[in-house]
């Protein structure tokens, strides 16, 4: 593994220990040239996906994205790291396991707003507010009160 602070082609691993719920591998790593630590993960891949814009275009899978897209929803809340983690974990797998190579950015987007809607509420206000493309206060309005709606039928959710 190369090391991300001087280049070197080596690097060796201080410990390892499962991460994420058991589906990757934490590894903390020394580079022997600069002394740099720092922090792998490795993580089964069972396909290699590709994304299907709404232009067309296609991209590979990037799980890092999809997790910046968690925490930049979840920035301020109060939600644990853990549960993100198994949020985003959980997408992949189903994405992996769906059987398909290409996935529409429309079904991954659609994936994060039920994760965040059991996640956070507000968090999933804002997901929401740029997946849809909200563009007046009604449409805040109008999410806000299917909210509202859902906690008057189950208080407990």
């Amino acid at each position: 593994m190369r090391c991300p602070y001087c280049g070197s082609e080596e690097s060796q691993v201080k410990d390892s220990r499962p991460a994420e719920d058991g589906a990757a591998i934490r590894r903390r790593r020394i580079c022997p040239d600069c002394g740099g630590r720092f922090t792998t993960f490795e993580r089964v891949q069972l396909r290699e996906l590709m994304i299907l814009k709404k232009t067309g275009r296609k991209a590979p899978f990037d799980r890092d994205k999809l997790l910046r897209s968690f925490e930049i929803a979840l920035r301020k809340r109060p939600v644990d790291r853990d549960r993100i983690e198994r949020a985003v974990s959980g997408i992949v797998r189903r994405l992996e396991s769906s059987g398909e190579t290409e996935i529409s950015s429309e079904e991954i987007g659609l994936q994060v707003l039920e994760a965040l809607k059991s996640l956070d509420d507000v968090a999933f206000v804002r997901y929401a507010s740029v997946y849809r493309d909200f563009s007046h206060a009604e449409d805040f309005e109008k999410v806000i009160a299917e909210i509202s709606a859902k906690i008057a039928r189950d208080p407990g959710a």
